[in-house]
């Protein structure tokens, strides 16, 4: 460092300004010097207090939770982004203060009914962060579904995120506030530049809530041997949200009932805990368990003891230019019976159980500077409701068929940060709901 030289040159040449003073040179010519030396000086005194501010940050930003990508659950990504987002999540190393977001944009096609072709601006996120000792951070993202939001338009405002963050230790960190779950690959992860096809998958959509938060405590420690843990406890979902005779619950049963940190019943939490293993590199498997109450002892409400619980696996490996997925997700509600016999003959009543799986295969096909492409196929199979309790015979609708369902598309990059998909999706159980996607994303 150059800084401690200045200094004592300084010295010297204030030293040496006396001594000549004392001889041949004026008062004026003195002081002349003095000045010019003490504003020497005080420049050197500010370059020493910026870099002070600037190294603090640049020490601890492989920690800050700035974004929630920097400390996701599954650092494995597609084979040309970078594992993680320390950049994007601290992007301004000479302050506090930090920016980031990503957006995406789509177009969707019915193959049999072109007129419901369709277009929208997805998704506009920005958030942002704040550091105010190397300890303790602030993050919080601020999501717009759809462009446009009115009481007459389908768009929604949200905050995606909203906590505090504090390390306890160099390796166990502490949250609060309204942050999301770690489970799956998508739910932490989710910039469009992170997965394949123009939309998210199915399975972590309809039977894992992507993007799924709640508000509450946590706690994330990770070990040198690999690991990394996650437990906290939470919000839950809220059953007397349940609409029996609409469609949100058949297609999505855990989103029909989130909360969202808005006004949200906390009568009855929720634990979570997951487990990660990262320990070979290009390699990631673990899983994660998510259960509380649902009913909050409400007053006149049918299941006031209501439960749910939802568990899940996943395996990712990226060996050379190859990436390799799957996942599994299972989730039941419980104590619904009373609920579900005032639902009788309706279309939607509250399932026992639902889940999923999928396998994704990826390969960079081609790569020139940050340009690169690479194609993928995906296989789906679910089912939201895989049976009803509570119900007679004749009086519970029918069990449906689980979707099945191939993807095949391609991801090219333009930059690790800027992607352009197609995808075409094919339903083997239905295929009214086959489509053809375009979709452009970025993250910052």
């Amino acid at each position: 460092m150059q800084h401690p030289f200045k200094l004592a040159m300084l010295a010297a040449a204030l030293a040496a300004c006396f001594h000549s003073s004392a001889g041949a040179q004026t008062n004026t010519e003195v002081l002349t010097e003095l000045k010019r030396l003490r504003e020497e000086l005080q420049q050197v005194r500010s370059e020493l207090d910026t870099l002070k501010r600037t190294n603090a940050p640049t020490q601890s930003a492989p920690a800050i939770a700035a974004s929630p990508q920097a400390l996701a659950a599954n650092t494995a990504t597609p084979p040309n982004v970078p594992a993680t987002q320390e950049a994007t999540s601290y992007n301004n190393p000479g302050s506090a203060l930090s920016f980031f977001g990503y957006g995406e944009m789509g177009y969707s096609r019915p193959r049999n009914d072109s007129a419901s072709a369709q277009a929208s601006v997805s998704r506009g996120v920005l958030g942002w962060a704040y550091r105010f000792n190397d300890k303790t951070r602030f993050a919080a993202e601020l999501e717009i579904e759809n462009a446009v939001v009115s009481a007459g338009d389908k768009g929604e405002v949200a905050l995606e995120q909203f906590y505090l963050e504090h390390d306890l230790t160099n390796s166990i960190t502490a949250k609060a506030g309204l942050f999301l779950m770690p489970v799956g690959y998508i739910n932490e992860v989710h910039e469009p530049t992170h997965y394949y096809g123009v939309k998210r998958n199915l399975v972590e959509t309809a039977i894992i809530p992507s993007t799924w938060r709640e508000l509450g405590v946590g706690l994330r420690g990770t070990t040198e041997a690999g690991l990394r843990w996650d437990a906290g406890l939470v919000t839950s979902f809220d059953l007397t949200k349940w609409d029996a005779a609409g469609t949100d619950g058949q297609t999505k049963p855990l989103a029909s009932i989130h909360q969202e940190g808005q006004l949200a019943k906390a009568k009855d939490l929720a634990a979570y805990a997951a487990l990660n293993y990262n320990g070979i590199p290009g390699f990631n498997i673990g899983g994660s368990v998510f259960s509380g109450g649902v009913g909050h002892q409400q007053p006149g409400f049918a299941a006031p003891d209501a439960s749910m619980q939802l568990a899940e696996l996943h395996a990712r490996w990226q060996p050379g230019k190859w990436d390799l997925s799957v996942l599994g997700a299972a989730g039941q509600f419980s104590n619904v019976d009373s609920l579900n016999a005032t639902f009788a003959g309706q279309t939607a009543p509250v399932p026992n159980s639902f889940g999923g799986a999928y396998v994704q295969a990826a390969y960079q096909l081609w790569r020139q500077g940050d340009y690169s492409l690479a194609p993928f196929l995906r296989y789906e199979q679910l089912n939201t409701a895989r049976g009803y309790s509570g119900l007679a015979a004749g009086l519970a609708p029918t069990v449906m068929p689980d979707t099945r369902l191939w993807t095949v598309g391609a991801n090219f990059y333009l930059h690790p940060q800027v992607v352009l998909k197609l995808d075409v999706q094919r339903y083997l159980n239905d295929s009214a709901l086959d489509r053809f996607g375009l979709g452009v994303g970025f993250h910052f």
